[in-house]
């Protein structure tokens, strides 16, 4: 019961955050949710694949929650919730740190800065990082195939997103800062300059 509530109110925090940050930017008019829109060829298909994914991937968390599937110990259930607390955090604090540059999917239309300050010091993608992260604690703390499934696939394309779609929408975008930006910070975690420093 104590890895349902955990489990509950980390998807709570996490997708409450989604949201609420949806509405405001709504309220601004702002569309936060771009995945497929405007889109055409291989962009549009991966971007629509990671959504479709998302959805798929929530709902089994939910289930497997419900029916309170699990597989490993007590102990690896509890790391699953330290991850997933963790995950949940680093995206409330990615998304906050974004304002109203956030957006779900690559925004073709309005205007955005790109932003390389707080959390994004030591990664490129948080917000990716945190779905990661709280998909791998859920799993672990209700571990069945279906979800194990699932989540791998959700990111995969997740990362796909981020390869194949984002990295060359903010290169096109902004260029030379970019390019500068992703050779200190990188793709997940860790700043690159300070790895060949001690080597």
């Amino acid at each position: 019961m104590a890895f349902q509530v955990v489990a509950v109110a980390i998807l709570l925090l996490f997708y409450g955050c989604y949201l609420l940050k949806m509405v405001r930017q709504r309220k601004k008019g702002i569309k936060t949710d771009q995945m497929g829109k405007g889109k055409v060829g291989i962009v549009k298909v991966i971007e629509l694949t990671t959504k479709a994914a998302t959805y798929t991937v929530f709902v089994i968390e939910l289930f497997s929650i419900l029916l309170n599937t699990y597989f490993f110990t007590t102990s690896v259930r509890i790391i699953g919730a330290l991850i997933g607390v963790v995950g949940m955090v680093i995206f409330i604090i990615s998304v906050t740190t974004m304002q109203d540059n956030w957006r779900a999917g690559i925004a073709k239309t309005g205007k955005t800065t790109l932003v390389t300050t707080g959390i994004y010091q030591i990664s490129r993608n948080p917000a990716f990082l945190g779905f990661d992260l709280v998909y791998i604690g859920v799993m672990l703390m209700f571990f069945n195939g279906v979800l194990a499934v699932a989540t791998l696939f959700a990111m995969i394309m997740l990362h796909l997103q981020i390869v194949n779609v984002e990295e060359d929408f903010l290169l096109e975008t902004f260029g030379e800062e970019y390019l500068i930006y992703q050779k200190k910070v990188c793709r997940y975690l860790g700043r690159k300059d300070q790895l060949s420093s001690q080597k």
